[in-house]
């Protein structure tokens, strides 16, 4: 018998289940380049429900019960007397969301002696200490490319949010009860025309890409891996050699690496302060990219017109984040990535990679992050450790 320790976000205030808008979801079987949807022996869900919650549980109740497992899921994630804290010790296995992060850190790991294996329902590990994963001989695994897509749409939901001043629009007829057209178009602007920039050219970045180009803008990209010329061609992609050179060249930026040794606080006061002024950023991956101030500043100044996304650290932010009311914002909780049509695959795919575990088989390359102590299959691709650069920045990020 496996103890399973899953974290989760809370139920809707109004309780669950929730009533749904739709009654159904498209059938997706595969991703843009090819790899297949997630496929476990079985699902004890259907397919849009609200699975990312603590009653949603993944979907895995059922079955886990049905094995006589112990499965243990809660949103008490936080502190040493949190519901996580207490179970953590004895788990055999933990797996969390990127939304509503359980943050295996060294400490944690050290604690946690019969931990073999950290999942990340969705795409992006670094919640997870992989150092200490690495020393501790715990695999990491996530669910590559279930929300790639999702984070996507988000994204460039945002960009025009921004540019065109949706959010203070909106409020003005809304909870201001206006009609104060003046006001909503003073910071409001086109997007055709601009050049806009992607941080890291992976499966999110290239979906990102290929939504935008139909807006005839410039778009402009940089990733370690250089894509091919035929990539360029088909997505209108320029070559900009690093972040440095792409901030400095667009109106729009838009983040999409995952958190290394070499992206955290990559955006701070002086290299924002390189930007044109009146620029926006996006930011769909990871908050730390980020200096946190540094962005208050900039918006505050006139030097960025705009700040978006939906990651926060910690997260959940504590009630006086100053993203919360910092001017010209587009924030929203972390969830670009667990759209009812996402939690669909990543429930799936957590599944497949537990019957894998559960049953001694191998857990497919695609999901590796941490294997046999080093960094493995996606992973060995996509993150750092100490012991050097692993590869693209842009190649997970949820």
């Amino acid at each position: 018998m496996a103890k399973i320790l899953v974290v989760l976000y809370p139920d809707p205030v109004d309780g669950y289940p929730p009533r749904y808008a739709r009654k159904s979801i498209p059938v997706i079987t595969h991703y843009p380049d090819g790899q297949q949807v997630p496929q476990p022996d079985a699902v004890d869900f259907t397919p849009g429900e609200l699975l990312g919650s603590v009653s949603g549980a993944l979907g895995l109740r059922k079955w886990l019960d049905g094995r006589g497992d112990q499965l243990v899921v809660t949103s008490d994630k936080d502190g040493p007397d949190s519901e996580f804290e207490r179970e953590l010790p004895d788990a055999d296995v933990v797996i969390s969301q990127p939304f509503w992060p359980a943050y295996l850190d060294a400490e944690r790991i050290e604690k946690a002696k019969k931990l073999k294996l950290a999942i990340t329902a969705g795409i992006g590990s670094d919640h997870v200490d992989l150092n200490a994963a690495i020393a501790h001989g715990i695999t990491v695994a996530e669910v590559t490319y279930s929300n790639s897509i999702s984070v996507a749409e988000h994204t460039v939901m945002l960009i025009l949010d921004l540019v065109r001043n949706f959010v203070p629009a909106h409020e003005w007829v809304t909870a201001k009860r206006g009609w104060n057209i003046a006001d909503s178009v003073s910071w409001s602007y086109d997007l055709e025309g601009m050049d806009v920039g992607i941080y890291a050219a992976g499966r999110i970045g290239q979906a990102v890409a290929r939504r935008l180009r139909p807006f005839d803008v410039n778009l402009y990209y940089t990733d370690k891996r250089r894509l091919s010329p035929e990539q360029e061609t088909e997505l209108g992609l320029t070559w900009v050699p690093d972040a440095p050179s792409l901030a400095r060249q667009v109106d729009v930026l838009t983040i999409h690496a995952p958190l290394t040794n070499e992206t955290q606080h990559l955006f701070d006061a002086t290299l924002i302060d390189t930007m044109r002024p009146g620029s926006y950023i996006v930011n769909t991956a990871r908050a730390e990219i980020m200096v946190r101030d540094a962005v208050v500043a900039a918006l505050d100044s006139g030097q960025l017109a705009g700040y978006a996304g939906d990651v926060w650290y910690p997260q959940p932010p504590a009630p006086d984040h100053p993203w919360r009311t910092m001017p010209h914002n587009a924030m929203t909780p972390h969830i670009s990535g667990t759209s009812l049509s996402a939690q669909a695959r990543y429930a799936a795919g957590t599944r497949e990679i537990l019957e894998d575990f559960l049953e001694d088989r191998p857990i497919p390359d695609v999901y590796l992050i941490v294997e046999g102590g080093k960094l493995a299959g996606t992973g060995s691709q996509s993150y750092t450790t100490s012991g050097g650069d692993a590869g693209s920045p842009g190649s997970t990020g949820a």
